[in-house]
């Protein structure tokens, strides 16, 4: 069970031990998309409609993972798209949640120079990443000349 309290105050709770592997209309938070799900014709369109974006999202996510660039932002855009018509993906994006909150907890429990730590442990592998990249594929071209000629003072960088 998930329970989230709405704007209005009121707990919507998800009920995920249905066998059913979509919301079910009464678990959607929006009445739009609520009304879809009772027809079972506009249910089977929408829920097609989701699974091909959700899907064309998940591949761009898996090839922006490794890349520079958004890639968790992305995969977790995903894995919003797929949670909004099913369960699998909303108990997954639930568990992510928690795990991120909890983190997010931990971090800001600590003292300021654990923090500050984290923070550059966190630029460090940006940066190599970056850094990687750059190496392996090269500089990109829509960089602007300042930002190339900076770069290519950069040791491994061409």
């Amino acid at each position: 069970m998930s329970d989230e309290v709405t704007a209005e105050g009121r707990e919507r709770v998800v009920d995920y031990s249905d066998a059913n592997i979509t919301l079910d209309a009464y678990e959607d938070r929006w009445a739009w998309r609520a009304r879809l799900r009772w027809n079972r014709a506009t249910h089977l369109a929408w829920r097609t409609l989701v699974g091909v974006i959700g899907g064309i999202v998940t591949v761009a996510e898996l090839i922006m993972v490794p890349a520079p660039g958004p890639g968790w932002l992305v995969v977790f855009l995903g894995l919003m798209i797929f949670a909004s018509e099913f369960e699998f993906a909303q108990r997954l994006l639930d568990f992510a949640r928690r795990q991120v909150g909890r983190w997010n907890d931990w971090v800001m429990a600590q003292p300021v120079w654990l923090r500050g730590l984290v923070a550059l442990a966190t630029l460090l592998l940006v940066w190599t990443i970056l850094w990687a990249a750059f190496v392996v594929m090269g500089l990109p071209g829509f960089l602007p000349g300042w930002a190339t000629d900076s770069l290519r003072q950069v040791p491994g960088i061409d």
